[in-house]
């Protein structure tokens, strides 16, 4: 120690073996060290809050705030104990506690720099800008650093952003930062590059262009050097928003010299040319032109600057592909104003060769075209693609066979043609046996390209993998709109070879996700899903394609695993994006700040964050809520309360990535905002009845509590009455979601193949489910009134109850009879899938759960009724004492109900018995054309699908075999 040059702490070496147990997850022993450590050392606070760490780590969450709190109380000012203090409370999700914290430790030590960072950042985390204003100007105060002024001026900034009120924004919190940074820049106090951004930013939200544009130009303007031509596209930027036509093409023009392959510049450079032809500008007879030198105001001009951009470009030493497109994307304008002076470009379809030829061997070539296809008349078609394949190098063994590539370039190039092919909507036109014909080539060329990539890596794509996904496409065509069965099959196996050789290709496991969900196959899916690897935000964008299929394809135990991964994303995301807000005040990042803010509150207000937490409660209360007295329980455990509404219903925000999976068809088959807009109706219609649905069961426990006869004024008081109303307050609110669901699915709205996947509402109302839980939610309404008139005066309520029981019985048979059918089944050698039996059989399930608690809360009704008559009766010591009818139509609805599930048990036995039973591997498809090495595919695919359903079968048949053992339960 002597050596170290320094005295270590000896409470930090006490400490030492309790952080190493913590650190390495062993939480029992930290407890016991620490609570050793507590018999020698009774004050060392340190040792007791890293004794509440590992009691919060095993759950024991109560005693570990109790003892967090004992410390808190004594104000504890050394680092050890404030540091294990915000670790823990952190791990609490606590944070308003941390500033408590350092608020204590700042009064006793207040010149301490370093707590009074603390204090600033705690304030962050939990966004207490005014409190961080003023702890910034303390910090100052005390160590007159420029970065903490700065936070003090940032915090005013976010006040305006977070004030409700704009125009106390703009006439407040603005102007006070801009006086603050004024008053550094007259003493000329500003150093970083940081400190420019934010006084750029104040102006900029003040809209006072002109002023930030002389900032950036100015003095201050030769800081901003961390990122490329920032201070260039700054100017930019305000010359928009000023007009300034003639400076925003100058300085485009100039940057266009130094690079001209940049293409957000050539973008600027055109508007600002059409901006100035509309308003007829001319250059000044005396002055210099513009600030930034010389304008171009004239079609001439423009076309004269592009065509010097592409002899420049061929004198560069390495191709640009700006200059060129730069030449198309001028005429496509020309031609969107009408103007004539297009030919002076020349021909578009001459200039696509052109470009073809010099970029065809580069993948983006299709993309970069795509966008200029429209340029082409539709006449030219057939014209412009036989064209390219006249310049690609191809050859045949024979006369008769397929010309195939020598080398990658060969290969890129045809693939690119292929995909135009699509674009241009020549596969769409073929008839049955020319797509055939052409997914035939289309594999034969892929498999032919798999020898270009043979010393690829495993997490390297082939090079051919395209040829694939375009076979597969074709396919889809045959399969949704010809009703082509066998093709699908095809799709798979094709996709599967595909997977095979290429293991780490996303759009070949995305694909294989939404078809095998088609088929009603979850089994594979989650396989699939978890090898894409999805990361962060992910769980967001591309989460629905898992949590949209597990449940409503009978994998509970999957749907619980994949709205957990999503769950955990969405609720880290808050205290995570605290984390970057932080790191960003440290490290002057300051315009950071707001989008990380804005980010939070785009996933707090995700669609698809709300759906999955409905779902999960829903899926929860399924699989756990046997009988009322669990779903009490359960309902509690969640805090679930049906008064509360916790779904940002105004700003719900669709996150959904809809373009995720590659796609080349023509523009009128491909998915539009119209359709994006309809998908997010659509959702959004389909939450509000889950979420209905939700808190009306979690109300049901709180009905079933003892309640006060009619004339009683205790009524209101003990908060039953006022459940009724907000039950029957919601079944207001779930008719009016359900009729517009009924109105949005009569317009019949077809997505594209790989558009967004349409929700289970059209099952939900077509299978007859929703009557059958919307009248059970009647039935509660009349079950209470029962209650609280008793059994002598409503002969009627009872008639009417009776009546509920004898059609819900007849609802759930009908929902049965739609369930009844084979999942797969073998037709003239082909293999037919029905997966709408499988989403009936959950709506099934799901329903019998819902009629159980509502069943279990008329037993709790009638229960008490029917002991007082027994007692009556024995009192009178008359057996003559009629039996009110309600108990008599009760006790026969519970035996159907008996019947009935013992039924749908007996039909899924017979399902599992029939799928096992099936021998595929005898199966062999219809097209006599596949290869062996197809048919081992076909084998593996046909396998995970049988293998599914029987997955499916037999986790709808356990639960159901549940709520049988629950209502033999039921006789009062």
């Amino acid at each position: 120690m002597a050596a170290r040059g320094h005295v270590q702490d000896p409470n930090d070496r006490r400490l030492r073996p309790i952080y190493d147990y913590l650190d390495n997850g062993n939480n029992k022993m930290a407890i016991q060290q620490a609570d050793k450590l507590l018999k020698k050392h009774k004050d060392l606070h340190c040792a007791k809050v890293l004794k509440a760490i590992g009691l919060q780590r095993t759950g024991k969450q109560d005693e570990a705030y109790a003892l967090a709190q004992e410390v808190a109380a004594l104000e504890p000012t050394d680092d050890n104990s404030l540091q294990a203090l915000t670790i823990l409370y952190r791990e609490m999700h606590r944070p308003e506690l941390v500033t408590k914290l350092y608020e204590a430790a700042v009064k006793k030590v207040p010149n301490s720099e370093e707590y009074h960072s603390h204090l600033f950042m705690a304030y962050a985390r939990v966004g207490e800008y005014k409190k961080m204003q003023q702890a910034g100007m303390a910090l100052y105060k005390i160590v007159p650093k420029n970065p903490y002024y700065f936070w003090s001026v940032m915090s005013l900034i976010m006040q305006s952003i977070s004030a409700q009120d704009e125009n106390l924004s703009k006439t407040m919190f603005l102007p006070l930062a801009e006086r603050m940074v004024e008053k550094m820049v007259k003493e000329d106090k500003i150093e970083a590059e940081a400190e420019v951004e934010l006084y750029y930013m104040i102006l900029e939200r003040l809209e006072k262009y002109q002023e930030a544009l002389d900032v950036v130009r100015g003095k201050l303007g030769e800081k901003l050097t961390s990122e490329l031509q920032s201070r260039e596209n700054k100017c930019m930027a305000m010359y928009k928003k000023l007009c300034r036509w003639p400076e925003c093409n100058a300085l485009s023009r100039r940057l266009l010299l130094k690079n001209s392959d940049d293409w957000q510049f050539y973008i600027t450079y055109f508007d600002s040319v059409f901006q100035l032809i509309d308003e007829s500008w001319t250059p000044p007879l005396e002055e210099e032109q513009s600030l930034e030198g010389e304008v171009h105001y004239s079609i001439e001009q423009a076309v004269k600057f592009i065509e010097e951009r592409i002899t420049e470009e061929s004198k560069s030493a390495r191709p640009l592909r700006g200059p060129y497109l730069a030449k198309l994307e001028l005429i496509r304008r020309l031609r969107c104003i009408g103007c004539n002076d297009e030919y002076k470009l020349g021909d578009p379809e001459e200039l696509m060769f052109q470009y073809f030829k010099k970029f065809g061997d580069k993948p983006c070539c299709f993309t970069d075209l795509k966008v200029f296809v429209d340029l082409l008349p539709s006449s030219q078609y057939t014209k412009f693609i036989s064209q390219l394949l006249e310049v690609i190098p191809l050859s045949a063994a024979a006369e008769s066979e397929v010309a195939l590539p020598a080398d990658i370039k060969a290969l890129q190039q045809h693939l690119c043609v292929v995909q135009l092919t699509r674009l241009l909507g020549i596969y769409h036109a073929m008839d049955k046996k020319e797509k055939l014909t052409a997914v035939r080539e289309l594999m034969l060329r892929y498999r032919h390209g798999l020898e270009f990539g043979k010393t690829c890596l495993k997490t390297e794509l082939q090079f051919s993998d395209y040829y694939c996904l375009l076979a597969v496409h074709l396919l889809l065509d045959l399969w949704l709109e010809e009703g082509e069965e066998t093709a699908v099959w095809q799709c798979l196996t094709f996709l599967e070879e595909g997977l095979s050789h290429s293991p780490s290709n996303a759009q070949f496991k995305l694909l294989l996700i939404r078809i095998y969900c088609r088929l009603g196959a979850f089994e594979p899916v989650a396989e699939l899903y978890s090898s894409l690897d999805a990361k962060h935000i992910q769980h967001d964008t591309i989460g629905y394609l898992l949590t949209r299929y597990a449940e409503s394809l009978g994998h509970y135990a999957a749907a619980s695993q994949s709205c957990n991964f999503a769950l955990r994303f969405f609720h880290s995301n808050q205290k995570d994006t605290s984390e970057y807000i932080i790191q960003a005040y440290k490290y002057g990042a300051f315009e950071k700040i707001p989008e990380f803010i804005a980010f939070r509150n785009r996933l707090n207000s995700s669609l698809h964050f709300a759906q999955v937490r409905t779902e999960r409660m829903l899926l929860d209360l399924l699989l756990e809520a046997n009988i009322s007295t669990s779903l009490e329980e359960s309902i509690k455990s969640m805090s679930l309360s049906p008064e509360e509404d916790d779904i940002p219903w105004k700003d719900l925000r669709d996150n959904r990535d809809l373009t995720v999976l590659f796609n080349w068809d023509p523009k009128d088959r491909d998915i539009s905002e119209e359709h994006r807009k309809l998908s997010l109706e659509e959702e959004t219609v389909w939450l509000r009845i889950r979420s209905l649905t939700l808190r009306l069961v979690s109300g049901l426990p709180t009905l079933s509590h003892t309640i006060q006869p009619k004339n009683s004024e205790k009524t209101a008081e003990n908060g039953v009455s006022s459940m009724i109303d907000t039950i029957r307050s919601l079944l207001q609110q779930l008719e009016a979601a359900v009729d517009s669901g009924k109105k949005f699915l009569e317009q019949k709205i077809q997505y594209p193949v790989l558009g967004p996947p349409p929700t289970r509402m059209a099952g939900f109302f077509s299978n007859g489910s929703c009557q059958c839980q919307t009248s059970l939610f009647y039935l509660v309404s009349d079950i209470y009134e029962l209650d609280t008139n008793g059994l002598e005066d409503s002969a009627e309520i009872q008639e009417r109850i009776g009546n509920s029981f004898k059609s819900l019985i007849e609802r759930l048979t009908d929902l049965f009879n739609k369930c009844k059918g084979d999942l797969i089944e073998v037709r003239d050698g082909t293999l037919k899938t029905q997966p709408n039996l499988l989403e009936n059989l959950v709506f099934f399930v799901e329903t019998i759960s819902i009629t159980l608690w509502v069943s279990s809360y008329c037993d709790s009704v009638l229960r008490p009724f029917k002991s007082n008559l027994q007692k009556k009766k024995k009192k009178k010591k008359e057996s003559s004492v009629a039996m009110p009818p309600v108990f008599t139509h009760f006790l026969d609805y519970v035996t159907e109900l008996q019947t009935l599930t013992s039924n749908v048990i007996d039909h899924i036995k017979g399902l599992e018995i029939i799928l096992t039973a099936l021998k595929l591997e005898e199966l062999s498809l219809k097209d006599t054309l596949l290869l062996q090495e197809e048919k081992k595919f076909t084998k593996t695919v046909q396998g995970k699908v049988q293998s599914s359903y029987h997955h499916s079968v037999q986790e709808i048949g356990e639960l159901l075999k549940k709520r049988l053992d629950t209502i033999k339960k039921l006789k009062i």
